[in-house]
């Protein structure tokens, strides 16, 4: 399996992906939540990646631009969202290679964190922890009972501990429905 940046061509493929990993009720509204991610300026930079096997797109994941309000310190985030991987190529690893490869390109970019709203039980087996305990805000309140779903990890050393507030999403992702685990 090969794990690469996605080309414009990619986006009906990448579309289907989303599609049919989140299912029919979920699925059409995440295909064009990241159709609209690729078209928004305010999610720039963003990293789109798809894992590749045997020449058929398997798996996709977005990061996208965001930024911290009520810090005085600079930093570079961004928020991966979604990830979705093709129902017959589920726990083979994929979802894992492609948050590996993305991490390790946004390293490289100098980002400085990144933050995700998922599954609890997925994420911090990739290094995630929960963002909320560590001063991070969500865009939109997380309820208690799912505050663990609101997660971050550090790409650089001292950041966490140093800089504290609330992410500001790119723009079409801003919506109260996109920010329920």
């Amino acid at each position: 399996m090969d794990i690469r940046k996605s080309t414009e061509t990619d986006r009906v493929a990448i579309a289907k992906i989303h599609t049919k990993a989140f299912g029919e009720e979920k699925g059409p509204e995440i295909a064009a939540l990241v159709n609209g991610l690729f078209d928004d300026p305010t999610a720039a930079p963003l990293l789109s990646l798809v894992a590749v096997e045997k020449d058929r797109l398997v798996g996709h994941i977005l990061y996208t631009k965001s930024v911290i309000t009520d810090t005085d310190t600079p930093v570079s985030i961004r928020l991966l969202a979604p990830l979705a991987v093709l129902p017959d190529a589920q726990a083979k690893g994929v979802g894992r290679k492609l948050i590996k490869e993305g991490l390790d390109q946004l390293w490289d970019a100098g980002v400085d964190l990144v933050f995700v709203l998922g599954h609890p039980d997925y994420y911090p087996r990739c290094g995630f922890m929960p963002a909320g305990v560590l001063g991070f805000e969500a865009p939109y309140p997380i309820p208690d009972e799912h505050a663990g779903a609101w997660m971050v990890q550090a790409l650089k050393d001292g950041v966490i501990g140093r800089v504290k507030g609330k992410v500001q999403c790119a723009e079409v992702l801003d919506q109260p429905q996109h920010w329920r685990e």
